[in-house]
């Protein structure tokens, strides 16, 4: 793992992104913003699943009117006081200007420059989201994207190239605008008066060797945080991968400061899969740790039974429901690691490097299942109560190694 990347801490609400903070993981909302329940609703699970910033769509009128209420509602419903940010697109100056509260109760702008306007109006408007966020004191993302870019700086970008003596390919120049669109919007905003450590840069595509070339460009030519993520991903197995493919070669470069996966969910499915996806990119690079990690064997001729892969799920179902209150209860145990083997193979030495770990019998192997705790075999179970026998030891261990915080 490479050292992170040196950056500005930028404030967002009670979250810190950058300035070698852990990498912060952000979701957004898809319900109707001017729909307050709703879209509170979604924002608390969103956070209840892990996400530490959560964006809505501030798109109209109606919108904006909702805000407020939304950010009330999360607090006296729900309990939840996650930072919310503003997605604005072509009418951001009007609705901040005409909707204060809104512009109050948010945690961040995010500005997209190729969608402020066009010419003069664009230097106008732009400008009027960042006085904006002056007065109410919030930080802003300058957050390109391929899909909107300015037209007239890619034009200019690309004629330029046509005339050079050594012309570069389209892609290239295409990358250039993306970087090029975000750094001087943020020099623009910080001639403007918004503090330099109130902005954060990205620059979105749906292409990973376009997103992780313009990343490294941005991480060599800013000390901003950066925020990644490969926008419109896709649905399924194909976004999952694409996403983490490309959210891994950045972060373990020592590159980026917030993430989210811009995933298509299936229709009427969870939204906090983005989320978990997040978490689970983290936790596998060693960069953060938010809930116990079960090492299950992926099974082979020697595993004909299904019985492993059924206590495996119990487990790891086990361990998620237990992190609502462990995480609050028993500071630590994010970094319990769990092993459910299945056979004699690789089982007990996978489970002697693990905290606690099983190694059950394969095809033809003694019906016994001996239990390793910090290295050492404690006991073997056997029978029809095993699982359950070999959750109540997870739940001991939990108990003992990492004691209840004690509240002042």
């Amino acid at each position: 793992m490479s050292e992170r990347r040196a950056t500005r801490a930028c404030r967002v609400g009670d979250v810190t992104v950058g300035g070698g903070a852990p990498v912060v993981v952000q979701s957004m909302t898809n319900t109707d913003t001017a729909d307050a329940a709703a879209t509170a609703a979604q924002v608390a699970r969103l956070a209840e699943a892990g996400s530490e910033i959560v964006r809505i769509t501030v798109n109209n009128r109606a919108a904006a009117a909702r805000v407020a209420e939304i950010r009330d509602r999360l607090r006296d419903e729900h309990g939840v006081a996650v930072p919310l940010v503003g997605d604005f697109h072509y009418n951001g100056h009007t609705l901040l200007a005409e909707f204060p509260d809104a512009a109050e109760a948010l945690d961040k702008y995010r500005i997209n420059p190729g969608n402020v306007g066009r010419g003069a109006r664009h230097d106008a408007n732009f400008a009027s989201i960042v006085q904006a966020a002056i007065d109410h004191g919030k930080p802003v993302r300058i957050g390109v994207n391929a899909g909107s870019l300015d037209p007239e700086l890619l034009d200019g970008l690309m004629e330029a190239n046509a005339r050079a003596a050594a012309p570069v390919s389209a892609q290239d120049v295409l990358r250039e605008a993306l970087v090029r669109s975000a750094l001087t919007s943020a020099e623009a905003a910080e001639e403007l008066g918004l503090p330099g450590d109130a902005i954060i840069v990205s620059c979105k595509v749906s292409r990973l060797p376009d997103m992780v070339a313009v990343y490294r460009a941005l991480a060599d030519r800013c000390d901003h945080p950066l925020h990644l993520g490969l926008t419109e991903a896709g649905m399924g197995t194909k976004g999952i991968v694409a996403t983490t493919a490309a959210l891994s070669i950045l972060l373990e470069a020592g590159i980026g400061d917030t993430i989210r996966a811009s995933l298509t969910p299936e229709p009427g499915a969870d939204r906090a899969q983005e989320v978990r996806v997040c978490l689970d990119v983290l936790q596998a690079l060693g960069l953060r740790s938010f809930r116990p990690d079960v090492t299950a064997c992926p099974g082979c001729g020697r595993t004909t039974s299904t019985f492993f892969q059924e206590l495996a799920q119990r487990i790891e179902g086990h361990l998620e429901a237990r992190m609502a209150v462990w995480k609050r209860e028993r500071p630590g145990v994010a970094d319990l690691k769990v092993a459910v083997m299945g056979c004699i193979v690789n089982g007990p030495g996978e489970s002697r490097a693990a905290d606690i770990g099983i190694s059950l019998p394969g095809t033809g192997e003694s019906p016994r299942a001996p239990v390793y705790i910090d290295g050492e075999k404690a006991t073997t179970l056997e029978g029809a109560g095993l699982a359950d026998e070999f959750i109540a030891l997870v739940e001991r261990y939990v108990e003992d190694r990492f004691p209840a915080a004690t509240r002042a």
